[in-house]
């Protein structure tokens, strides 16, 4: 595991000095791909208070809505699991609405919900909803049967057998699309950053390209990865701590 960790940063880090020399040696303008040293100076010229502003507001839509779409899409699993009609019925209209751009929809978003914080608590649950839905459905459904049998056998309720065999099965599918889901809430609070907000990264990005301020755009840009990698790791934590056993062999 160590070993692995050494080779990734490693590759990582001969990138830079490659990237560096590629920029200086081919003159390339750095308002087409600025260097890292120029996004590294364009970092530190921000004032800390500023990325802090930016990167919480971020981050604070990015939780909320992937806490939204989480709470709504758990309950609807279960429900789809137990009313077969209603997975049926579902399920297609779920999939239309993943399969439609959700920035072309965006602008209508703030039409009907106004330019607040729900317009963008509302674009960043629809981002998240499908991988969360579709994991916990299909961790439910990979249930062994016999398990369910066994259960209504003993004269176990219909709950106990979600909530003490089904769930459990169904977590190592769940943390699996709760992995992506937290990836996916970054993107989409930047995109409602980008269609109606005045703070957040995908705000500064956004203000910082209209100025020409290529490197302080990527400087941003960086940071929303580092944000996104947090996520993933602090889902992985979770999961280690409290639900190890739903962690793969």
């Amino acid at each position: 595991m160590l070993r692995n960790r050494i080779i990734t940063w490693s590759i990582w880090l001969a990138i830079l000095p490659l990237w560096e020399a590629m920029c200086q040696v081919f003159s390339v303008p750095s308002y087409i791909l600025p260097p890292p040293s120029d996004i590294w100076h364009a970092f530190i010229a921000v004032d800390a208070g500023r990325w802090l502003e930016h990167g919480w507001a971020t981050i604070r839509v990015a939780m909320l809505g992937f806490l939204l779409s989480f709470a709504i899409s758990l309950p609807l699993a279960i429900l789809m699991v137990q009313i077969p009609l209603l997975e049926r019925t579902l399920f297609p209209i779920l999939v239309v609405i993943q399969s439609t751009p959700v920035v072309a929809i965006a602008p209508l978003l703030i039409v009907i919900l106004g330019a607040g914080e729900a317009s963008r608590l509302t674009i960043t649950a629809l981002i998240t909803f499908f991988p969360l839905i579709v994991s916990a459905t299909t961790g439910m459904r990979a249930t062994p049967p016999e398990y369910i049998d066994l259960s209504r056998s003993l004269g176990a309720a219909e709950h106990k057998r979600i909530w003490q065999i089904r769930l459990p099965y169904a977590m190592p599918y769940l943390f699996s699309g709760i992995k992506v889901a937290v990836t996916l809430a970054i993107i989409g609070a930047v995109v409602a950053e980008f269609v109606a907000a005045e703070k957040g990264l995908g705000y500064f990005i956004q203000l910082s390209t209209s100025y020409f301020k290529i490197p302080q755009a990527f400087a941003a840009l960086f940071l929303l990865a580092l944000l996104s990698l947090g996520m993933y790791q602090l889902v992985q934590l979770i999961q280690r701590l409290f639900f190890r056993w739903s962690l793969e062999p």
